[in-house]
């Protein structure tokens, strides 16, 4: 395992435990990488390795338009995708998962279980302020 997916937040302690009862915000990544629809799969790929993270947001924090993930990424490169002139507007998912930066973890991984996602948006009005992933959820009821 890469040494980008094992380092805790340097905020983290165990005293900051909450399990489902925390807000999203003590655990949700604010850090919002977003891409033009209009980027290429390739792009994309460069951004989610540099950024190290497992999605990006496709549009802009105010106007979001979708998502894409790393699955998504590997989805279409398995079906035949052209890294160099597919572009993340004709791959992402425009079934976007909303929720609020005061709602619970456990709301959330029960939403998470639902609608069958491991990225949710944080926020409101197409506004995103930050992405919750379902290692982030995990973070929650660990220590």
């Amino acid at each position: 395992m890469s040494d980008e997916y094992t380092d805790a937040p340097d905020d983290f302690t165990a005293a900051a435990f909450h399990g489902g009862d925390a807000p999203v915000s003590t655990y949700m990544a604010d850090a919002v990488v977003a891409l033009p629809a209009t980027a290429t799969l390739r792009e994309a790929a460069a951004t989610i390795a540099e950024a190290s993270v497992g999605c990006v947001v496709v549009g802009a924090p105010d106007a979001v338009e979708g998502i894409i993930s790393e699955r998504d990424l590997v989805l279409a490169i398995a079906r035949g995708a052209d890294l160099d002139s597919g572009t993340v507007g004709e791959i992402a998912s425009t079934r976007l998962v909303w929720i609020g930066p005061d709602d619970s973890i456990g709301a959330v991984a029960a939403e998470m279980m639902q609608d069958y996602v491991r990225h949710v948006l944080v926020g409101s009005d197409s506004t995103v302020i930050g992405v919750m992933s379902m290692r982030d959820v995990i973070a929650a009821y660990t220590t």
